[in-house]
């Protein structure tokens, strides 16, 4: 469960703050930063749900909810896959599928939104796309179309332009 959005009735939510009826677990997340292991410890916001009586989830469709967490999701929503109108996000009319590609920008070539974007002149056309995997040190021009499955691997010490 992992909620983007939670609407909490306050006054039950002070009702089980006043009692100490709040239970929640801690996550143990091992991760890698500035080459060391460490570990977070977290709490999910969405394991709190279990002390709500009556409490309701609601899965919304992509068609209406984008999160953009990783660089890939925000190729996505920044390519002409959708169109923007009225502040939503819409799937553009002139794509064939309604599911939407497949994208792995793999290692931390693009792992960040500074170092993604300057990996692109421009956003490539993916309306045609099914199916994206990029790995290594490569960089789209302009004027770039997507279509189909792509694979595209540079090499150790090697650059595709």
């Amino acid at each position: 469960f992992n909620p983007n959005n939670l609407w909490i009735n306050l006054q039950a939510m002070k009702r089980l703050v006043d009692s100490d009826g709040i239970s929640m677990e801690v996550i143990e997340n091992k991760k890698v930063r500035d080459g060391r292991l460490t570990v977070q410890l977290e709490q999910a916001v969405g394991t709190a749900i279990k002390n709500f009586g009556n409490a309701v989830g609601i899965n919304v469709s992509r068609s209406r909810f984008l999160p953009v967490k990783k660089t890939s999701d925000l190729l996505l929503v920044m390519s002409n896959l959708y169109t923007l109108s009225k502040g939503r996000l819409t799937m553009n009319p002139k794509r064939a599928f309604l599911n939407v590609p497949l994208i792995k920008l793999g290692d931390a070539t693009f792992k960040t939104v500074s170092k993604f974007m300057t990996r692109f002149e421009n956003i490539p056309d993916i309306l045609e796309l099914d199916h994206l995997t990029v790995m290594g040190d490569i960089m789209f021009g302009k004027n770039v179309t997507l279509r189909g499955t792509v694979i595209i691997i540079a090499n150790e010490g090697e650059r595709i332009d």
